[in-house]
């Protein structure tokens, strides 16, 4: 099953939200290490309701956003 392009392997449902992408953005902005934003950064729903996201998890959702933001962009 194919999902937004991806996998549906590869996608964590509802670990990230706009919310937590729109926090991302704006330490990132703040020149914050991918860890340290990943430890501001709080699961807001499903099982991992309450924790923090992994480093990686971040580094790919503020990935994703950047080439929607590009495909945007050049279109």
């Amino acid at each position: 099953m194919v999902v937004g392009g991806q996998r549906s392997a590869d996608r964590l449902p509802g670990l990230e939200d706009d919310d937590m992408l729109s926090m991302a953005l704006h330490l990132r902005d703040q020149e914050m290490s991918l860890r340290d934003i990943a430890k501001q950064l709080i699961i807001t729903t499903g099982t991992k309701k309450g924790q923090h996201p992994s480093h990686a998890t971040v580094m790919r959702m503020l990935r994703e956003h950047d080439e929607k933001a590009a495909t945007a962009a050049s279109a």
